[in-house]
């Protein structure tokens, strides 16, 4: 194989300016630091098959080359620079390839067309059936067939997927229509055909794209034809064949006979392709409802970057256009096909974090996970739009908030965090040994302890009531501004405003002004408080409480403290479960002395946001230090929902008067007297 055209100009630099560095070799050839590194890779792998030692590079991003690289390449054999050897890597792929397209191979096979000895080709061998491990996927070998593949039909063609994409895109065709032997003329009139249908629904798929579908489509032609069928195929039918797609792959294949299974999986591979760009959202099907799971994820992010997108209808085209095929790669288990070539900048690091933040929408509507790839092309499609139109988040003041007090207690100071300052970007809730080992870049921390950090950290309490809200805001604000609005004079204001403009009303002037610098920031935050519509006595009703005088364990007491929710339907059993099952107790679910809030994440079984109170008179031994005597069960539906309630019960639990007085009352109604009091607040 031959050396490729980026890797044999980076060789030819470097003999010619061996002095050139790593930062100006990939400035000039407009590389990323990745693709610099990959072609190097390239250029030591075919210095050592001509027995030249490898290139070396410094940590300053220098050159150390040895002078028999130099006579080589500017001397009587310079014109074999174009014979590369293959990596490991593409020998394994090129073996498997071969197994997916031709039968009765034996080593011989291997050795003569890859030109590797038949010891190397049997490691290949074991390199290749450790890839295809993963998949199911066994090498066999036969006399009378060869080596060949089992397994499923469906996981060979996920490996047929991977392997031929990779192959593409880093080894080119001439390799894969050689090693698969492909006819020239079928991958050429599936090219055209796919063009044609381009044309019928006025799309473009990303060129990378266009190029190997034409191949894909060839070897899964080839599979059936030798009689690989898949047989079971766990598709929705009507997901699929409602499409345009479906109707283009009966054009494609015109008299050609498959299987019904084997028209949906070619199916799925369009779907599944990256679309460069579309004329308007058509043929959306049975997944129109993607287009508002996309406004909802462009709303999270908003709110967590601090920003506000313009055209807003462009960039919901633009990312239903990627995720349309993300949906059926992820649900259908083929996000092999996606492979993203670069690495996330150091730019859009903060970007990529605050996306996962906001991906949540899309993985509830798949009901599944989403993969970083995946995220990883959504990022780059974000941070394109913002760069479009001048947003960045590095302009922004970030801030992380650090809380050791457990996961309730850390969102609740985080949500109070984000209203009071909603012009931050808040990156992340952590706890001190996390913060300890935190790799984003922030401006502030706040935190709940004192730490020992050369950052710029505001240290807070952990409920913060609105004097508290009040002090912090204006403390903040200096620190970022280097004033608040409480040290503007307004006559100041109106003397710059005279020598710059003409005033049509003084008078009414000076009274906005003065209203506007002396508006009640307490009176903001308070409205802002009051708009949350649900309270503790809305969490826990009487029918919610339960007392007892002993239970056996701590196990026992979460059990019983979770009845209420369990028969009303707000959780399901497997989140008790989830908290009983729990291998290390979380020390930070002890909110104050005998005062306790388990819980679960949202996803272990939450119906509906509620909690539940058991009172324990004779308490429960939570570990050989603590004794319990009132134990909250909190289910949380999001992040949002409880946040009041949550935030008046630990106000509840930091009054030591009254959480004695809790411990002491032995009445269900008395107990939800003093919760109603706390609501009030």
């Amino acid at each position: 194989m031959e050396l490729n055209e980026r890797s044999n100009k980076i060789l030819q630099e470097l003999v010619v300016n061996p002095r050139i560095t790593s930062t100006t070799l990939e400035k000039k050839y407009e590389l990323t630091r990745r693709q610099l590194g990959y072609s190097f890779n390239k250029i030591n792998a075919w210095l050592v098959s001509h027995n030249l030692p490898e290139i070396e590079r410094t940590r300053q991003g220098q050159f150390i080359i040895d002078r028999s690289i130099f006579a080589r390449v500017n001397g009587e054999q310079k014109s074999t620079i174009g014979t590369a050897v293959l990596s490991e890597k593409q020998r394994v792929s090129l073996v498997i390839l071969m197994l997916l397209s031709r039968k009765e191979l034996s080593l011989n096979h291997f050795s003569f067309e890859l030109d590797f000895s038949k010891n190397t080709i049997l490691n290949d061998l074991k390199q290749a059936q450790s890839f295809l491990d993963s998949y199911g996927v066994t090498i066999k070998y036969s006399r009378k067939s060869g080596y060949m593949l089992e397994g499923k039909e469906i996981q060979i063609r996920r490996v047929l997927l991977k392997v031929t994409y990779e192959l593409l895109m880093y080894s080119g065709a001439g390799k894969v229509k050689e090693l698969a032997l492909l006819p020239r003329e079928q991958v050429m009139r599936f090219k055209k055909k796919i063009e044609k249908f381009e044309a019928q629904l006025n799309i473009q798929f990303t060129d990378e794209k266009m190029e190997i579908m034409p191949y894909i489509l060839t070897l899964i032609l080839r599979r059936i034809e030798r009689g690989f069928i898949i047989t079971s195929f766990p598709v929705n039918h009507e997901d699929i064949s409602s499409t345009n797609e479906y109707r283009v792959i009966g054009e494609i294949l015109e008299s050609i006979d498959i299987p019904e299974e084997e028209r949906l999986f070619m199916t799925l591979h369009l779907l599944t392709t990256n679309v460069y760009r579309s004329e308007e959202l058509a043929d959306i099907g049975s997944i129109g409802e993607l287009i508002p799971v996309i406004e909802q994820m462009i709303q999270l992010f908003e709110r967590s970057a601090c920003i506000y997108f313009q055209d807003r209808e462009q960039l919901i085209n633009k990312l239903f256009q990627h995720i349309r095929p993300a949906y059926y790669r992820i649900k259908y288990g083929l996000t092999e096909t996606q492979i993203i070539q670069e690495s996330i900048t150091e730019e859009l690091k903060e970007v990529h974090h605050l996306v996962k933040r906001s991906i949540a929408p899309l993985e509830a509507y798949i009901g599944a996970g989403i993969p970083d790839n995946e995220v990883t092309y959504v990022t780059m499609l974000i941070g394109g739009w913002m760069t479009r139109q001048g947003e960045s988040i590095e302009k922004k003041v970030k801030a992380i908030v650090v809380c050791p007090q457990g996961v309730s207690v850390s969102r609740l100071l985080f949500n109070q965090l984000t209203e009071l300052f909603p012009e931050f970007v808040f990156l992340d809730s952590l706890s001190v040994r996390e913060y300890m080992e935190y790799e984003l870049d922030y401006d502030y921390v706040f935190s709940t302890t004192m730490l020992d950090s050369e950052e710029k950290v505001m240290v807070c309490k952990t409920f913060l009531n609105q004097e508290d809200r009040l002090r912090l805001r204006k403390q903040v604000m200096m620190e970022v501004q280097g004033y608040v609005l409480d040290d503007i004079h307004v006559d100041h204001l109106m003397d710059i405003i005279k020598n710059h403009t003409t005033i049509h009303d003084e008078k009414a002037l000076m009274e906005e002004l003065n209203s506007y610098v002396h508006r009640d920031e307490e009176s903001s935050i308070k409205q802002s408080l009051e708009s949350t519509a649900l309270h503790l006595e809305d969490f826990i009703p009487l029918d919610h409480i339960t007392v007892r005088e002993s239970v056996g364990s701590w196990e026992e007491a979460l059990k019983v403290a979770s009845e209420p929710l369990v028969e009303k339907g707000y959780v399901e059993e497997k989140y008790v479960n989830t908290m009983v099952n729990q291998m290390e107790r979380d020390p930070y679910i002890i909110i104050a002395p005998h005062f306790a809030i388990p819980h679960a994440a949202p996803e272990d079984g939450v119906n509906k946001a509620g909690m539940s109170l058991l009172k324990v008179e004779e308490g429960v031994s939570f570990n050989e230090d603590e004794t319990i005597h009132i134990i909250v069960i909190i289910a949380a539906e999001d992040k949002k929902k409880h946040m009041h309630g949550l935030m008046q019960l630990m106000n509840l639990a930091g009054s030591e008067l009254d959480r004695n007085r809790l411990i002491q009352i032995e009445e269900r109604e008395e107990i939800h007297e003093l919760i109603q009091t706390y609501s009030a607040e």
